[in-house]
């Protein structure tokens, strides 16, 4: 940009042309089950055992879950509401998703000995980060450079992975456009492009069902 405009000014003759470096690949991490029960395991820290069993349940961004407050946990309906009321800025992410039994039993748990109005809470204490504490514990579980936002994308593969329709997939994680949901997690469907792979079958039988054609 820089010398662009020096050229234009008139300050140097012509802009030399400077080859852009290839844009990084996407970061493609997911855990397993398996890795998210051993994660869970690992975490010591109350409040972040419950980021971590937040996450991977509600699909939630890390700041719609540390600003979670418990009047938006509704037990009697089984419901959470991710969205932030006091926010202006457009809710990205957040959506009311069901509560199911594992996060139930936990919140139970957490709601008879809160002290503030947050949901992920520390000593009395609003949390506002649980990066060292997830980093922890994914380090004694073994599994190395994992973020908070893993979790949420391997929520998204394990529902895809388990038949969950991806319109489903989008609502639950408050995507905008269910574009964005199958670009990214439709591949990990069990029948993912299965039909179009059974018209490129060669044998006598597949030869047979399209009627010799």
């Amino acid at each position: 940009m820089v010398l662009r405009w020096a050229e234009k000014q008139g300050l140097i003759a012509r802009a030399p042309h400077i080859e852009k470096p290839n844009k990084p690949k996407p970061v493609d991490k997911f855990l397993t089950r398996a890795e998210v029960r051993a994660l869970m395991d690992a975490a010591t820290m109350p409040h972040v055992r419950l980021f971590i069993e937040l996450a991977i349940t509600t699909g939630g961004r890390s700041g719609a879950l540390l600003d979670l407050t418990w009047d938006r946990v509704d037990f009697e309906r089984g419901q959470i509401d991710l969205r932030n009321p006091f926010l202006k800025s457009p809710h990205k992410g957040r959506a009311v998703v069901p509560m199911n039994r594992t996060l139930r039993g936990a919140l139970l748990v957490a709601k008879e000995g809160a002290l503030t109005p947050f949901v992920i809470e520390w000593a009395g204490q609003r949390v506002r980060s649980v990066k060292r504490g997830f980093a922890a514990s994914a380090r004694k579980a073994g599994l190395g450079h994992v973020s908070p936002h893993t979790l949420r994308r391997s929520a998204a593969r394990h529902m895809v992975e388990a038949g969950v329709p991806i319109s489903e997939v989008a609502q639950y994680l408050g995507h905008t456009s269910e574009k964005v949901t199958y670009s990214t997690y439709a591949r990990f469907s069990l029948d993912y492009l299965k039909r179009a792979a059974a018209a490129l079958e060669y044998d006598d039988l597949a030869i047979a069902k399209r009627g010799g054609r």
